[in-house]
């Protein structure tokens, strides 16, 4: 496994970003770990944050874009801290965009913060982690609707692996609707593979984890 994926981890751990226990998700599923990166509330936790996904974005999809769009709520920190970090690290100055959940009426009118959309812009999706799609299904039409825009991709934290709406990947699903290639910081199963190697995953959560990937775990060729 990658070095960084490793630091990653970690920094998930060190962060409590990355619980384990009995939790609900937003799909509704039971889940035995849970991923939230409203953990990170410092400066120096969202810097560090911002800097893996920029690291990410810059290997996975280079740096020919425009726009870091992140939906709301989660994704909008997630986009003004990683326009700063790929600033910081690569020198680029691409612009931030995140939508509002009410369109505004008065003021700064419209459906988007930061950034207003252009045609011809390049635009990278953000966001903490994909479990169903579900988020991409309110926010792709919206960034689509907005002005004509290529998406180049959508990085998020970590790839839960488990089937969404059908036998895939709610990241593999996403990417085959929208056509847009999808990725992540790190996987779940290499999440599990580390702290097993690490030591630090009881058998019993492992044992849990493993049952809810029966159930849940995406099949993918």
């Amino acid at each position: 496994m990658e070095t960084y994926k490793k630091e990653f981890i970690e920094f998930l751990l060190d962060c409590n970003a990355l619980k384990f226990g009995d939790f609900t998700l937003k799909s509704g599923r039971k889940s035995p770990f849970f991923v939230n990166l409203g953990s990170f509330v410092t400066g120096t936790q969202l810097h560090k944050l911002a800097v893996f996904y920029a690291q990410a974005i810059h290997d996975r999809f280079g740096t020919d874009f425009d726009v870091l769009f992140g939906p709301a709520y989660k994704g909008i920190p997630l986009a003004v801290a990683t326009t700063i970090a790929m600033q910081e690290l690569y020198g680029i100055d691409v612009r931030y965009c995140s939508n509002r959940k009410e369109i505004k009426d008065h003021g700064d009118t419209g459906i988007l913060l930061g950034s207003k959309l252009n045609d011809g812009d390049r635009v990278v999706m953000i966001e903490d982690v994909t479990t169903s799609g579900k988020s991409m299904e309110e926010t792709v039409p919206i960034v689509r609707s907005q002005a004509d825009v290529t998406i180049v991709g959508l990085m998020v934290s970590l790839n839960r692996n488990e089937r969404g709406k059908g036998m895939k990947t709610a990241l593999k699903e996403v990417s085959e609707l929208y056509g847009f290639p999808t990725a992540a910081i790190v996987s779940m199963p290499e999440v599990v593979e580390y702290l097993t190697e690490t030591g630090r995953l009881d058998a019993e959560m492992k044992a849990k984890i493993d049952a809810y990937y029966e159930e849940y775990g995406a099949k993918e060729a």
